[in-house]
């Protein structure tokens, strides 16, 4: 599977501060951020796969809400994540 416990753990670790800090708008940022690019990866393969269109359309909507609410929070966490990421905008 593309994402295991330590994997999860591990994007935790780096984003979140700590492996059972998940729970951060960083953390999950980071997570849905791998979920999409792996989801990308598969959609480039299978143009018709409508359910995967639909679901990786809805984990990019859940990022992009974390991120206004992190910009709105906390100016500096939020380009932060976004230099880390390498996220546009």
């Amino acid at each position: 599977m593309y994402l295991d416990s330590a994997k999860k753990a591990e994007l935790f670790e780096q984003f979140g501060g700590g492996a059972t800090n998940t729970g951060s708008a960083e953390s999950q940022i980071a997570l849905f951020t791998f979920r999409i690019a792996h989801l990308t990866e598969h959609m480039k393969q299978n143009r018709k796969d409508h359910s995967t269109e639909r679901a990786l359309t809805g984990l990019v909507g859940k990022r992009r809400a974390l991120l206004n609410y992190l910009k709105k929070r906390d100016i500096n966490r939020y380009r932060a994540i976004i230099k880390a990421l390498g996220l546009r905008k």
